[in-house]
């Protein structure tokens, strides 16, 4: 398959197949001859993403394998032209649908707690199951891909890292990835581990109750986070206030405070004091599993330097892992172990 090949199936990536575009670039949907759907992300010149996470995303996704997260078919790097090929997911992102008023109503509570253990598993997947350590470094809710069965896949590894020997935190002195969903260890140092991911996590599965986006920085005077509002109306005993109202009462309360509350222990400030995934997934489906009390979350309108960092909802990056050798003709099809 080459790039004439991905030409057709996406009508040379006409306006008509766009699907959306992110760090890395445009998104398209395309149909090969044999009529396999696809989705196909194509490097954008003018993307702040470049050659080197194309290079990390390839190497990485290629070695895992799970039901919770994108499967990439393969890539191409032919001219001046670097794709990469996954499997189409038809409901798009997740939140296309959380924040959108007129959406939200289709993502029910059965619905909003089987994606909230899908990407659970996922991410423990890449923290404890597959070959590899892996830290994702920009888990959200747009990173968050819906198949037919509105079941999650996590996406996008053009920031991830592997971790290849026994530490528990890597200072990069940079920061890469998404306001709002940044662990404070890593927004402000750049350091980050697995419970950098955790804290992403928590974010999202507040974001994912309430169905509001979290704006940890950037806030007025006297506003609050959405997890600061979390934690706020939780320790008021107010938790039914946080929910999101298109749920009405449809949800199971049992369920929900249980999520609630392992949300809360995600975002706490200590990473040492953040859940691993595993006991992460072990407090979701277990109703016998006692959890402690959450500390409060971080008040991000304390960070040093804020003045440098990015603005809201973007990325930067570093380079990255081993340098990949690319075959410049033809795209590569991929078969994970």
């Amino acid at each position: 398959m080459d790039l004439a090949s991905i030409l057709a199936a996406t009508d040379n990536f006409s306006k008509a197949n766009k699907l959306g575009e992110g760090g890395f670039g445009p998104v398209y949907r395309g149909v090969l001859s044999g009529g396999s759907e696809i989705a196909v992300k194509r490097l954008s010149a003018r993307s702040r993403q470049g050659a080197a996470e194309f290079r990390n995303e390839v190497e990485l996704i290629a070695k895992l394998q799970h039901r919770n997260l994108v499967r990439l078919l393969g890539w191409c790097a032919e001219r001046e032209e670097k794709l990469l090929v996954y499997e189409y997911l038809p409901n798009r992102s997740l939140d296309a649908f959380l924040f959108d008023p007129s959406k939200s109503a289709q993502l029910g509570w059965s619905t909003r707690h089987n994606v909230i253990l899908g990407i659970a598993r996922g991410l423990l997947y890449l923290h404890e199951d597959s070959l590899l350590k892996v830290v994702h470094r920009d888990l959200k809710a747009s990173n968050v891909l819906l198949d037919h069965k509105m079941s999650p896949k996590i996406s996008d590894f053009g920031m991830a890292k592997i971790f290849e020997d026994d530490s528990d935190a890597i200072n990069t002195g940079r920061v890469v990835g998404t306001y709002g969903y940044m662990a404070p260890e890593f927004a402000l140092d750049g350091v980050f581990s697995v419970k950098s991911d955790v804290f992403s996590f928590g974010v999202l599965l507040l974001e994912i109750l309430s169905g509001q986006r979290n704006g940890a920085l950037y806030l007025e005077e006297h506003q609050q986070s959405l997890i600061q509002d979390a934690w706020k109306l939780w320790s008021e005993d107010r938790a039914a206030e946080f929910m999101d109202q298109s749920l009405g009462r449809s949800y199971s309360k049992d369920e929900a405070w249980r999520c609630y509350h392992v949300g809360l222990l995600c975002v706490q400030e200590d990473p040492d004091v953040r859940p691993t995934m595993s006991n992460v997934l072990l407090m979701l489906i277990s109703d016998h599993t006692k959890l402690p009390e959450p500390a409060m979350p971080p008040l991000f309108a304390r960070l040093r330097n804020i003045s440098l960092l990015a603005p809201p909802l973007t990325t930067k990056t570093e380079s990255t892992t081993s340098p990949l050798s690319i075959n410049d003709v033809s795209i590569t099809m991929i078969e994970p172990r």
